[in-house]
């Protein structure tokens, strides 16, 4: 089921949540007064109440990192953002447009890690970074010449309604 699109659990404060729990089981409130009191569902509590009394409050406590641990390390992720707002430039690259290849052989000219192209993107997003594409535009392009096309000449070749068509 999971969380919505862009919702993080704060594995912190879910702790902190289960062990007050734990404190008001010591004292010997309800389940029920315990859910009102933390604002959640009273199953909730009533898991957790069977896990404080089969192993403690040790058992309330988080369980730890999912999945596997990142291949670079926070510092290596600073190192990164750095390189990047330098520009591709620096590399020796003729544009200052990032692609999923070049991000690569950043990485792997700083950390020693290789990614796969099609992967780099996940770090990208995790930096704040989102795919950007360039505009299109050409660099001897006449702005004065556009508008002015788009105000004489397109409304004269424009398709118009016969005038005896109905509305």
């Amino acid at each position: 089921m999971g969380n919505p699109k862009g919702v993080t659990r704060d594995f912190e404060q879910l702790e902190r949540r289960r062990l007050r729990a734990a404190k008001l089981f010591d004292r010997g409130l309800s389940q029920a007064d315990i859910a009102r009191q933390l604002g959640v569902h009273r199953q909730s509590v009533s898991r957790w109440h069977q896990s404080w009394q089969t192993n403690g409050a040790g058992a309330l406590k988080k369980a730890g990192r999912a999945g596997r641990k990142p291949r670079l390390a926070p510092p290596q992720l600073e190192q990164l953002r750095r390189g990047l707002q330098r520009g591709p430039q620096v590399l020796g690259y003729s544009t200052g447009l990032w692609t999923s290849w070049r991000v690569a052989n950043l990485i792997e000219r700083q950390t020693g890690q290789h990614f796969h192209p099609g992967h780099v993107w996940r770090i990208l997003r995790s930096l704040g970074w989102s795919c950007q594409r360039p505009v299109g535009r050409a660099r001897q392009r006449d702005e004065a010449a556009i508008q002015r096309w788009k105000r004489v000449r397109w409304p004269d070749i424009k398709k118009k309604p016969s005038s005896s068509a109905a509305p």
